[in-house]
């Protein structure tokens, strides 16, 4: 394989956790096979002439302190490289959503972007889901604060309402008709009725832990358990949520199975479905996350695979024939 130029838009690297970050290990490993690996914020993108350039610097990872050394600023047409990863994590706001056209000026044909810009623009991580209405619990998506309790209701009086604009669990609630703070809840988190959240049917099985599924390409590569501290509805790891050994069920498999096409199609080609019970609740591509954790419960390295699935699409646009 020839060595590839990857480019990875994301966080200050200074600031990732070298034990927890997906993207870190992805760097990693593809560092390990010689491929040279190129840094850039957000910031550091442009368009000049009709073209997605970037200001980045050479970056070299270790498991070590410090974790990463940087080399000096260079400019240059971001559709040089072989291949662009869009790894900011959420949130999803106007300045991600104008970096996500920056990256759709990339002429794909030679680059292999991952995951696609316009697909992340699709891809709203609470709506997406919403697609495959026969995987997910009852949801109601309203700023309608009557309309919401009214659909409490039918669900037998609790609720979990989200933002739809929100990551990490964050602005996530349980709601119970016999609460008196849930009108005050509700009028917070749709502002009165002006913005729109997901109201959804509580799954008890989240005592039993919120499934976090990798997804390459469609497929299934592993999974991690994350269970709730008594006191939290969130299994979100930065909550206190534990991690613990799972597998990948028959279950599982069919709704990656229902959701193989749309993701392939949009681009989606790095994902993260979360499962709680037998229900898909949200689909993450933004920056999903989970490799770190899978790979340690499950002595695997999950990492050479995404790597593997980078190479091979590479390869493929260098076989394409050029079009004119």
């Amino acid at each position: 394989m020839a060595k590839l130029k990857i480019a990875v838009v994301m966080d200050p690297v200074d600031k990732i956790n070298i034990d927890k970050d997906t993207t870190f290990v992805l760097m990693l490993e593809a560092q390990r096979r010689g491929h040279a690996i190129y840094f850039l914020e957000l910031d550091d993108l442009f368009i000049r002439g009709g073209r997605a350039h970037g200001r980045y610097r050479p970056l070299r990872l270790a498991r070590a302190t410090p974790h990463y050394q940087l080399g000096d600023f260079a400019v240059g047409p971001l559709g040089d490289f072989d291949s662009v990863w869009m790894r900011k994590d959420p949130p999803f706001d106007m300045k991600f959503f104008f970096a996500t056209h920056l990256l759709s000026l990339i002429d794909q044909r030679k680059c292999f972007v991952m995951n696609s810009p316009k697909g992340l623009r699709e891809a709203n991580e609470k709506l997406y889901a919403l697609r495959f209405p026969e995987q997910i619990p009852q949801t109601m998506v309203s700023g309608d604060i009557d309309r919401l309790k009214n659909f409490m209701a039918e669900l037998g009086g609790e609720m979990i309402i989200k933002p739809l604009d929100g990551c990490g669990g964050s602005g996530v609630f349980y709601l119970n008709e016999s609460d008196r703070n849930t009108n005050s809840i509700l009028e917070a988190a749709t502002d009165n009725g002006r913005r729109l959240i997901m109201g959804q049917r509580y799954l008890p099985e989240i005592r039993q832990g919120d499934k976090r599924i990798i997804v390459l390409n469609g497929e299934p590569l592993g999974a991690v358990l994350r269970v709730p501290l008594e006191s939290e509805t969130r299994g979100n790891i930065h909550v206190g949520g534990t991690c613990m050994k799972t597998e990948v069920t028959g279950r599982d498999r069919e709704i990656c199975a229902a959701l193989a096409p749309y993701l392939r199609a949009d681009g989606l080609y790095f994902a993260g479905l979360d499962v709680i019970g037998s229900f898909l609740t949200e689909v993450n591509v933004t920056s999903p996350t989970g490799i770190q954790e899978v790979n340690a419960l499950n002595g695997v390295r999950l990492e050479a695979q995404v790597v593997d699935f980078v190479e091979q699409q590479v390869e493929k646009l260098a076989r394409a024939p050029a079009k004119t």
